[in-house]
């Protein structure tokens, strides 16, 4: 048997890209599994948890907004940058990543080194004001 390769991720160091994406897949069974993890009904937790996705039949995760990211996972705490429903969390987040790295750690590593920033966070915008020196002026 083949030996498996180690992880080259470590979750915990990324301000949680993945929960950012635009489109998180939820599926009826991970619907009732946060149903009754909130000790709510189904049909209110679809309805709290979810909206429609780019088909009629697509139901995906409904998001927050977000100061990195602009957006992110209503289940995503904002501060510590971790799950609050981890233990019950949707099966496309069981899956994330799907091998030995994320391309997103990848990027955010080489980004802190460059940067000589271990806490570094690429946005997609800068803030006004975030870096007056570059600012013309």
């Amino acid at each position: 048997m083949p030996k498996a390769l180690p992880d080259l991720y470590d979750c915990l160091k990324c301000p949680s890209y993945c929960c950012t994406y635009p489109r998180i897949p939820i599926t009826k069974r991970d619907v009732r599994r946060l149903a009754k993890h909130f000790g709510i009904a189904e049909e209110e937790a679809d309805e709290k948890f979810t909206k429609r996705g780019w088909t009629s039949r697509e139901r995906v995760i409904r998001h927050q907004k977000d100061e990195v990211f602009g957006s992110a996972c209503r289940f995503l705490d904002l501060k510590t940058r971790l799950c609050t429903v981890h233990a019950v969390r949707p099966s496309v987040c069981r899956g994330h990543p799907e091998g030995p790295t994320c391309g997103y750690y990848v990027f955010l590593t080489s980004e802190r080194r460059d940067q000589e920033d271990p806490a570094f966070v690429a946005r997609a915008y800068n803030l006004p004001g975030e870096f007056p020196q570059l600012e013309e002026g």
